[in-house]
């Protein structure tokens, strides 16, 4: 056809190359990443409080800097002591005066953020603010509080490994195309199976009998996983950024990893909160 671009063989097996060598990278990134979270998890208590603040300052140190521009500095410095604030408050047992706490860091980032900026620098101390205490009121739960989060990991990985291998495997139709391009509706289906299966798999390796209820219930995380990986997506797009930033091989940013985690972690402890009550989330999350 005149005017078309002939196929290069040679790019061909560049762009495969590098489709391998960045799966190899994933795989390695996840062969760290995962022991640790789980390790933490089993640990709990401090160790686990630790290991989410940690985490949640990463993410909002990427945030920051993506959304934040000139401001970013002053407004991660706010966004940081509120986060360590809030845990160490938490480790003292004061979980009021803790969620309190991230409430007067929003209302300092507002002060000291652009207008133009304002809102995006403060959903940044909100959202890593949910990532930190989200698991961690989770684990609390003295019976049930790992199971439950091995749960949600489980979900939120698997939905996240079944949508990248049914998507590549697959393809088809976009899933929403202006937000992330490389989504597929196939993907996305491939993950919720995953999903669902590995969360009941954990559930029955728990002895948890209403399999019904948690197959449910991981539908229902499963499709907040996605819908948190897809906000990411809206949010880089929005500032013309790739990756949150280039810390984990083969994955870009930590926020990369845990967006779709973010998102599904809140419902989770929303849902256990709801059924469980503030003593025993994690049984109300799984015991239905």
């Amino acid at each position: 056809m005149a005017g078309a671009d002939p196929v290069n063989p040679r790019n061909t097996v560049l762009s495969a190359a590098v489709r391998g060598n960045n799966l190899l990278l994933r795989v390695v990134s996840a062969l760290v990443m995962v022991p640790l979270a789980l390790a933490a998890a089993h640990y709990g208590g401090l160790i686990f409080l630790a290991f989410w603040t940690i985490t949640a300052l990463i993410v909002l140190w990427e945030w920051d800097a993506m959304v934040c521009a000139h401001d970013k500095n002053p407004v991660f410095t706010i966004s940081s002591i509120a986060i360590v604030g809030t845990s160490l408050l938490w480790a003292i047992e004061r979980p009021v005066p803790a969620l309190m706490l991230i409430s007067l860091g929003a209302l300092g980032v507002a002060t000291l953020a652009s207008k133009i900026r304002r809102p995006w620098c403060v959903a940044g101390l909100v959202y890593c603010g949910g990532l930190l205490l989200a698991p961690i009121v989770l684990r609390a739960d003295p019976v049930f509080g790992f199971f439950a989060i091995l749960f949600l990991f489980a979900v939120v990985w698997s939905t996240d490994i079944g949508a990248y291998i049914a998507g590549r495997a697959l393809g088809g139709p976009k899933l929403m195309p202006r937000i992330s391009p490389n989504k597929t509706w196939s993907g996305a289906t491939g993950g919720l199976v995953a999903g669902v299966g590995s969360g009941i798999s954990v559930a029955m390796f728990a002895g948890i009998e209403n399999l019904a209820a948690i197959g449910l219930t991981a539908f229902v995380l499963s499709i907040a996983s996605q819908v948190g990986d897809l906000l990411e997506s809206a949010i880089k797009r929005q500032f013309n950024v790739k990756d949150a930033s280039w810390i984990i091989p083969g994955h870009g940013g930590l926020m990369d990893r845990l967006d779709g985690f973010v998102v599904a972690s809140i419902v989770a402890v929303l849902i256990g909160l709801a059924h469980g009550g503030i003593a025993t989330p994690g049984r109300g999350l799984l015991d239905w």
